[in-house]
């Protein structure tokens, strides 16, 4: 089967959940109606399920090839990323001026979760170029901006990110890549770069390479990294692509999954040093490409809650068709769809309650985002700003911790079947592997959970949210009916569990770190599952209200939530417990190391 875009489910959450209309109503964002996001939505799933999803399996089986240098991507790729950019959807969040579209985030991001869905090694070229577009809006001068982002909206070029080196992965602090000023006010770069996503391909006329890079006499660590514009093809004094750079592709990753992704070694200067410019103040590098870091963080968040649902479309299909077995209740003497197996519907309902549990949180996450860049008042910004930056970590770690979860019951719900390429079920769980680790493991956003977003401000913004979370307590209380009084039950207990950990966490922070931090995963978990639970419980009380639209629709928005509360949300207890009754490392930092 193809896929088929969750449209109803995704405008639900806008409007319900994320507030489309108070997000249409920020200054700029004044079109941004019901309207003019359901015609988006349409637009994109058009073009994902027929574009580009009949192109998943193709990039898997025959991946990109790398010669000589050169990277020729899957085919068909090509002619569906001309046809992207020509369809402006590239540009979707991006400034008018600039020849974007100008939507909010809220609208482009079931748009991107769409393009995910459809083909997620696809997906990451366009991923990595709003990355760069992001970092140039924010710390690029006028003249970079002129100069690149049109033709990255465009689609005539692309961006990357380069960050990771041989010797340094996470820890950037040991970035040797050197970088020599040059009279002209540019810069010479030298060293490798590795694990960069399309960092070479024949899909456009130009790459801009972003780069992080040391001068000659930067301080040590961190605080000595510069960012810099390394393009493929030098751009000429009329802003074309002119000659070759001194950057060069030796070669590309063979992968477990997403493998029409290119994934490129890329080699600077080794003829005499690769043309680069620097974007903002020398040192202030590690700042700026946060800016495209958290920007990809939560897109990557978007790719586990998409490629779940993928995986969700098809052993849903799978189970209505496969005929095994007689039911365990006898009511029938023949075989039946495998759907009527009581394991294989709760295997069916953890798939669609995660992913629907994650869709809203990120939803949500995205209109604080909006609210944070347009409303009018200094004080509304700044909280909503603080709000999205404390559910990005969340949003990133948890989604795709799911999608681990979600694809391997893909797998399970087909049986043998699932084991097997042909099926595609494979497909899925290996590309969700690499979600949990690329632009930050999940202990390294659980790390920015902790220290950055909790103790930092000694849990105001998670207190801000728990103190949401008993509105809604109290709200399923005014509600009748076994489903509400379980989410009441179960959501009460997420939120005194959440309240413990932050707690934990504020308290012990500087006194035990070892003890804390080894419980930053947990944490996280525990965080993203009460979030998405409270979520959960708001869509609940959202559908009540409107069953007698669509009683189909809105009855299973009910039944799914109900499934999250007693069979997710029931986990937050244990996770508690890992955290604060086992003090978090005891029983992780018992052993000695020759104990492993």
């Amino acid at each position: 089967m193809s896929y088929t875009a969750p449209i109803k489910d995704m405008l639900f959450v806008m409007k319900e959940l994320a507030g489309l209309d108070e997000v249409a109503a920020l200054p700029g964002y004044e079109d941004a109606n019901a309207d003019t996001a359901q015609a988006v939505l349409e637009e994109s799933a058009k073009f994902c399920g027929e574009v580009l999803a009949p192109l998943n399996v193709e990039g898997d089986r025959h991946p990109s090839s790398w010669r000589d240098g050169h990277v020729t991507a899957t085919p068909g790729f090509a002619d569906a990323f001309r046809r992207f950019t020509a369809g402006g959807w590239q540009g979707l969040q991006h400034p008018l001026e600039y020849e974007g579209q100008g939507l909010p985030k809220l609208v482009a991001t079931p748009c991107l979760e769409m393009l995910n869905a459809a083909n997620l090694s696809f997906a990451l070229c366009p991923l990595l170029t709003d990355g760069a577009i992001e970092a140039l809006l924010t710390a690029g001068s006028e003249a970079q901006k002129q100069t690149y982002v049109p033709k990255m909206l465009a689609g005539v070029w692309t961006g990357t990110m380069n960050l990771t080196e041989p010797q340094a992965g996470s820890d950037l602090a040991l970035v040797r890549t050197r970088a020599e000023p040059q009279p002209d006010g540019s810069y010479r770069l030298s060293g490798t770069k590795i694990f960069i996503t399309w960092g070479e391909h024949d899909m456009a006329d130009n790459i801009v390479h972003l780069v992080l890079a040391r001068t000659p006499d930067a301080p040590a660590g961190v605080k000595g990294i510069s960012l810099f514009i390394v393009p493929k093809f030098v751009i000429g004094a009329d802003g074309s692509a002119g000659a070759r750079n001194d950057v060069h592709c030796v070669s590309i990753e063979h992968k477990l999954g997403i493998k029409a992704s290119p994934t490129a070694v890329l080699q600077f200067g080794d003829h005499g040093g690769a043309t680069g410019y620097l974007v903002g103040e020398e040192n202030r590098g590690l700042e700026y490409m946060f800016i495209m870091m958290n920007a990809a963080r939560f897109a990557v968040g978007l790719q586990g809650i998409a490629v779940s649902d993928r995986a969700y479309q098809k052993a849903a299909a799978y189970a209505k068709e496969r005929v095994q077995s007689r039911p365990v209740d006898g009511s029938s003497n023949a075989p039946v769809a495998i759907i009527h197996h009581p394991d294989v519907r709760r295997m069916l309902a953890t798939m669609r309650a995660l992913t629907e549990g994650a869709r809203a949180l990120a939803y949500v996450a995205a209109a604080h985002r909006d609210i944070a860049h347009r409303h009018t008042d200094a004080a509304t910004r700044a909280e909503h700003q603080a709000l999205y930056e404390f559910l990005v970590p969340i949003v990133k770690g948890w989604s795709t911790e799911l999608s681990l979860e979600v694809t391997s019951l893909g797998v399970q719900v087909h049986g043998g079947m699932g084991f097997i390429e042909e099926t595609g079920a494979a497909q899925y769980y290996r590309d969700a592997r690499i979600l949990t680790i690329y632009e930050g493991t999940t202990a390294i956003q659980a790390n920015d959970l902790v220290g950055r977003k909790t103790v930092r401000d000694g849990g105001a913004v998670a207190a801000q949210l728990l103190k949401q979370i008993e509105l809604t307590v109290a709200a399923l209380g005014a509600q009748r009916g076994a489903p509400f009084e379980s989410m009441r039950q179960q959501l009460a207990n997420g939120h005194h569990a959440l309240q413990s950990a932050v707690n934990f966490v504020v308290w012990n922070a500087k006194s035990d770190p070892n003890g804390v931090f080894a419980g930053s995963v947990p944490y996280l978990k525990l965080a993203g599952i009460v979030l998405g639970g409270w979520q959960m419980a708001r869509a609940m009380l959202a559908a009540a209200g409107k069953l007698d639209e669509d009683r189909l629709f809105y009855g299973a928005k009910i039944a799914t939530a109900q499934f999250f509360a007693e069979h997710v949300l029931s986990q937050a207890g244990a996770l508690e417990a890992a955290i604060v009754a086992a003090r978090g490392g005891e029983g992780v930092l018992g052993w000695s190391e020759d104990q492993f």
